[in-house]
């Protein structure tokens, strides 16, 4: 039986309710979800409190962003996941990411029982990409009875 509600606005505000601190630092929340395409947008508006160079996004930053639409694909589209952990992620920096508000979609490429392949994207207000990334994490499941 599944613990997430089954209506989608009630999963994002669920998934939104407990997102961790930093999301809200960065202006963050979740916006929307697609199972079927094994997907998870947030929204940013990132401050230039986070900017080195006037307005330009740290790229600490932008690996976060992109961390965590990755995740929360993995635990939006499943019902027993109960934690996730990077393995391995990369970042590559395609255009400069200046404050403002940004979208980061993540995408479960393959998911198996332990271990998953994401993919993240990063895009300006504008809608150019700025950034992506990709990463393998290891997955946490409820216990089974």
């Amino acid at each position: 039986m599944s613990d997430k509600p089954s209506n989608k606005q009630a999963q994002l505000d669920l998934l939104n309710s407990n997102a961790p601190v930093f999301v809200g630092l960065l202006g963050g929340k979740m916006i929307d979800l697609d199972h079927d395409k094994s997907l998870a947008v947030f929204e940013f508006n990132v401050s230039k409190d986070y900017c080195h160079s006037v307005d330009v996004v740290q790229g600490g930053f932008i690996t976060s962003m992109l961390d965590t639409a990755m995740s929360h694909a993995v635990f939006a589209v499943n019902d027993n996941v109960v934690g996730l952990s990077s393995l391995e992620i990369k970042t590559s920096y395609l255009e400069s990411t200046r404050a403002g508000k940004l979208r980061a979609e993540g995408y479960v490429v393959k998911g198996g029982y332990k271990t998953g392949f994401l993919e993240g994207r990063l895009y300006n207000e504008a809608g150019e990409l700025t950034a992506t990334a990709s990463s393998v994490a290891k997955i946490v499941r409820k216990a089974t009875d």
